[in-house]
This record gives C-alpha cells, structure tokens and sequence, in this order.
C-alpha cells in the first residue's frame, strides 16, 4: 500500500505566517505539523510515502523529513502548482501509486487515542473499495457528512449540507482500492473550480463500496487550519506528553512496527540533542517495547 501526505494550499487562513512558510512546517508543540500524519501513516504499517507540497516549501520539507530512511520509509516528493482540490492528489500520484492501493491524509490531521491502530488496521485490510474516517461533531454543516448503515456501510454523503442527515463528519484520512486513480481522473471540476474528495468517495458509495470507520470518543482528531485550532492543538499535545503519551513522534510509530531499532533510536536522541522530542525519544528507548503505536503509546 502506497500513501500520500497531501500538504499543498496557501494557508490563506494562517497568513501573514504562511506568506515565508508552509502549514506543515509550523509547529505544533514540540514538532512540526507534518510529523502527525507521518506517524498514522507509520501506525497503518504504510512506508512508501509521497509527500506533495507546494514549490516553496519542498526544499525545507525535504530538508526535515529527508528519503524517510532514519524510521526505515521511503519518502518523495512531488508538487502541486496550485489548490486544484484534495482529490487532485490522486492525479499528481498516480505513477507513484501504480498498481497499488493507496491511503491518502492531508497534512494538517491529527489523528490519535485508543483503537485507533485497530480501525487503521481494518481500513488497510480491505482489499476492495474505499474506507473513510468519521468522527462525531456539534456542527457538522461545516464538513462532508456521511450517514452510516448499522452494517459500517455509508448511506448518504454530502459536502456541508445546510440541514445535514447525520452528525458524522469525515475527516481527512482515506483508504482507497486502486480504482481510485480512474475516479479521479474523469472528476470534472466543482462551481468552485477543485477536483473534490467528496465526489470520489460519492463514486464509491454509488457501487456500494463506501466503508466507514467511526472514530468514538476516545479518539482525538484535529484539523489544524486556524490560529485558534493551532493552539488547541498543541496544548492538547503538550498535556498528552506530560503523561508520558507520544503522539506524532515518528519514532515510536517506526519502532512499533520493527522498520528501526534501539541503536536508530539512540542516534535520534543524540542527534536532536536538549529539545523536547529529544528528551521524549530518550525517555521512550527505556518503554516498554510493546507499548501501542498511536493510541495512546508511552514514552515513559
């Protein structure tokens, strides 16, 4: 299975800020954005990663993340012009993706709690069709909406209805077959000129192949695109590290699924010195190994 970090856009809600520097380089607490979708995508066993990026930020996303080979990935990078749409990503992906299914989360999610390595583990098991991830909001005429079948089969999905079916909302975490890449390539362009991610998983619904994981309270999920959310964010990340829980750290996620060791771990550790996610690598190479990657993992 291939993934793919789309983290493009122009962060128009975020600016002056991101008019010098990318969403997905600013950070949230102790790491930077994109760490958080790299470390689910490591949870969902996934380590061929291709990251898409607008040109002005892919030197230094490179820069930070590298080939991907000190947590065992392979990472690449490819470039979106301008904000065509999430579902373009499919199309700026495809030789990447080839023959494979793929799991596509956007850049600015951050997903974390207990189970949640077990839904990833069902929605990567699923050979056929697409899985998204739902999770229950107070308003959700400000999301794409989907109603669920008692089956975890969707029903009904709509983009910010205004008397929405459901309070379900679905976030920005998508697994897909390879039919996807064909979907997305005879997408026509909404009123507002973007291929949209709604319409593929509509396409799916339509042949009966739309699953749902419902992501129940006791896992977290933000979506950080404002100065307020920003904040939430990283307090929340802040007190989840007080109690000894990793959330984002790549490491823990690469070390969990055997792509490093002790000794990768170590060299991380010393590399990034007195910092915060310094101190939490050298608190997690003394955890215990089995502790669970993404939902709630321990770093001390």
């Amino acid at each position: 299975m291939r993934g793919i970090v789309l983290a493009g856009g122009l962060g128009t809600r975020l600016m002056p800020t991101t008019l010098a520097v990318g969403k997905q380089l600013l950070p949230i607490y102790d790491k930077p954005t994109i760490y958080y979708p790299l470390s689910t995508l490591a949870c969902a066993g996934v380590r061929d990663i291709l990251f898409i990026t607008r040109a002005e930020d892919r030197a230094a996303t490179e820069r930070l993340l590298g080939n991907g080979s000190q947590w065992g990935m392979r990472i690449e990078y490819a470039l979106q012009h301008e904000p065509r749409g999430i579902a373009d990503a499919f199309l700026i992906a495809r030789n990447f993706v080839g023959g494979e299914r793929c799991v596509l989360i956007l850049g600015d999610n951050i997903f974390h709690g207990e189970g949640m390595t077990a839904l990833l583990r069902s929605a990567r098991e699923r050979k056929e069709g697409a899985t998204v991830f739902a999770r229950r909001v107070p308003d959700p005429e400000r999301y794409g909406v989907v109603s669920i079948a008692p089956t975890g089969h969707a029903t009904r999905i709509e983009e910010k209805p205004a008397a929405p079916q459901s309070d379900w909302a679905v976030t920005g975490l998508y697994f897909y077959d390879n039919a996807v890449l064909d979907i997305a390539a005879g997408l026509a362009p909404s009123a507002r000129g973007e291929l949209e991610i709604t319409d593929v998983n509509a396409a799916y619904l339509e042949r009966g192949q739309l699953c749902v994981e419902r992501m129940e309270s006791g896992i977290h999920w933000f979506d950080v695109g404002t100065n307020d959310s920003f904040l939430d964010a990283s307090i929340w990340v802040r007190d989840c590290a007080r109690r000894g829980e990793c959330v984002g750290v790549v490491e823990a996620a690469a070390l969990q699924q055997g792509w490093i060791g002790e000794s990768e771990l170590r060299a991380a550790a010393r590399r990034l010195g007195k910092s915060g996610y310094g101190a939490a690598l050298a608190r997690l190479i003394s955890a215990a190994p089995d502790s669970p990657c993404g939902a709630g993992a321990r770093s001390a």
